[in-house]
């Protein structure tokens, strides 16, 4: 069963998400699912810090925007909007070059809060960061 309150599809995502921190750090949204939103980011000069890793901050990043993008399609968008209300990452490996992958999936949807889970992982699939990010669900007025 899925997720979705309204059309999702990865044109539309990637239109909303022009000239923002995204997309001005590579991030391109790949693939979705009944319960999941996926995007990568290349790691490059962008998203390194100066010891030549992937930057914390970068991780958080991709573990938001993809985040962030999966909650909006979560709810009705004529009547509601969600914005980050806390986020907590571990990182896990470290990456200098490739691209990862930030998978995000919902434990909790609910009327004023959602609760998601994001794994970011290498090119391989090997564990770089988890994240859990948590979503105030907020009434236009």
């Amino acid at each position: 069963m899925s997720i979705w309150q309204s059309e999702i599809n990865l044109a539309l995502i990637k239109e909303r998400n022009k000239n923002t921190m995204g997309d001005f750090l590579g991030i391109e949204f790949v693939e979705f699912g009944d319960n999941f939103l996926s995007a990568r980011m290349p790691v490059n000069q962008r998203t390194v810090q100066p010891m030549g890793i992937m930057h914390g901050g970068a991780s958080c990043v991709l573990a938001e925007t993809v985040g962030s993008n999966a909650a909006q399609f979560c709810v009705d968008p004529q009547r509601f909007y969600c914005v980050g209300l806390d986020i907590n990452t571990n990182h896990i490996r470290s990456m200098r070059s490739g691209f990862v992958l930030g998978t995000a999936r919902p434990y909790h949807l609910g009327r004023t809060t959602q609760v998601w889970g994001i794994e970011i992982t290498d090119e391989a699939g090997k564990l770089v960061s988890v994240t859990r990010l948590t979503m105030a669900v907020l009434e236009k007025k």
